[in-house]
């Protein structure tokens, strides 16, 4: 059932309030899975982008960066799950057909599925090239063997969207396809918990697929497909899931930093902090920096889902900006906050912990740039 996108964000804020603020810090002190939070958004949003025809929303790019805003203000690990559950639904709802639309989207838009991303795989850096084999087992079984890494929603989901490469003989070199594969499948083994020096509550976990069949109906799309896939949906909203909720780290960091000056005053009795020339100086260089980011961003979305030539360097660009700003933006807070913001139960020690992992997350921040200069010079992405 679609919402509009106004009331959808207005939705999501109000869980973001209600459910994700309240558990955001005993989520990120636990290391735990945001249990609640994700159920919430599930339940409210979880058909966000699943196409109307199937029972859900129907919305796009748009909505995932400002609801990843709002979610990544309160708890920047719940909105990264939710996040990676929309871009996976994406993923599945791209070329879907009768039989999976029923199976994964229309459960997925009743609040009843969470999917996430299985794409990145250990020793590389590069989550659109994938090692993992897909063979034909019988005429209607696909066999997959190899291994995930940074898995979000590791063990929680109710499905993957698993990237593999062909292993039949007569293959054409290259040939990589997408697939989804149920959380029962037999032979799938998960790593050992996440424990992360930010974003703890990911669940962001290693998975062994030890020859798991799943029956052909789980392929997404043609074989061969999962390129076509990966810089045309999983891209677009995987970057633009990843910037809105590191937006949503930067706006909360600047809120912190001007409510701590709205309530402090000098010693003595003195004059507010908050009359401060210097200090009123760089509140407004960090509100500025959070709002042409938070432009760029939403003009990233606009363009992509127009089809505008500008899409793929402001699409690079929102996640390496956004990485930079939280980073910065969540740095001058704490410089503005002073030694109170330094105490381990300090809202402004797990942002900063958590804006680190926006440079981090592949595709990394130096590799975007490259990629946004290569866009603007007509040369090929992914030539070396």
């Amino acid at each position: 059932m679609r919402i509009e996108l106004g009331a959808a964000v207005a939705l999501a804020r109000e869980i973001a309030e209600g459910t994700l603020a309240p558990q955001a810090a005993d989520v990120d002190a636990a290391q735990r899975w945001p249990e609640e939070g994700v159920r919430a958004l599930q339940s409210h949003l979880g058909g966000l982008v699943v196409p109307e025809h199937s029972g859900g929303m129907g919305h796009g790019l748009l909505a995932v960066a400002q609801v990843g805003e709002v979610t990544g203000r309160a708890c920047a690990s719940t909105s990264i799950c939710f996040g990676m559950h929309l871009v996976a639904s994406a993923v599945i709802a791209a070329k879907a057909d009768d039989r999976q639309s029923k199976r994964y989207l229309e459960p997925i838009a009743a609040g009843e599925h969470l999917t996430t991303l299985a794409l990145s795989e250990p020793g590389t850096g590069e989550f659109w090239l994938p090692r993992t084999r897909m063979e034909r087992s019988g005429s209607d079984r696909l066999r997959l063997t190899g291994a995930k890494s940074f898995v979000t929603n590791g063990g929680h989901a109710d499905s993957y969207v698993v990237s593999t490469v062909a292993a039949d003989p007569g293959a054409p070199p290259g040939q990589f396809s997408c697939t989804v594969v149920d959380a029962a499948t037999p032979g799938l083994e998960w790593g050992p918990a996440w424990q992360g020096f930010g974003m703890r509550g990911n669940s962001s976990r290693g998975l062994e697929l030890a020859g798991s069949e799943i029956p052909d109906l789980c392929l997404l799309g043609e074989e061969g497909d999962e390129i076509w896939y990966v810089f045309n949906v999983v891209a677009p909203y995987f970057l633009l899931a990843m910037a809105g909720t590191y937006l949503g780290v930067a706006a909360a960091a600047l809120e912190e930093a001007r409510a701590h000056l709205l309530r402090r005053r000098a010693r003595g009795g003195g004059r507010a902090l908050s009359t401060q020339p210097v200090v009123q100086h760089r509140l407004g260089t960090m509100w500025a920096r959070v709002e042409r980011t938070r432009r760029l961003i939403y003009h990233a979305a606009v363009a992509a889902e127009s089809g505008s030539p500008e899409a793929l360097p402001a699409l690079a660009s929102a996640k390496a900006e956004v990485a930079d700003a939280a980073e910065a933006t969540v740095g001058d807070a704490l410089t503005l906050a002073g030694g109170v913001g330094y105490g381990e139960d300090s809202t402004l020690h797990r942002l900063l912990r958590d804006a680190r992992a926006a440079h981090v997350m592949s595709p990394v921040t130096d590799l975007l740039r490259v990629w946004t200069g290569r866009a603007l010079l007509d040369e090929p992405l992914l030539e070396g």
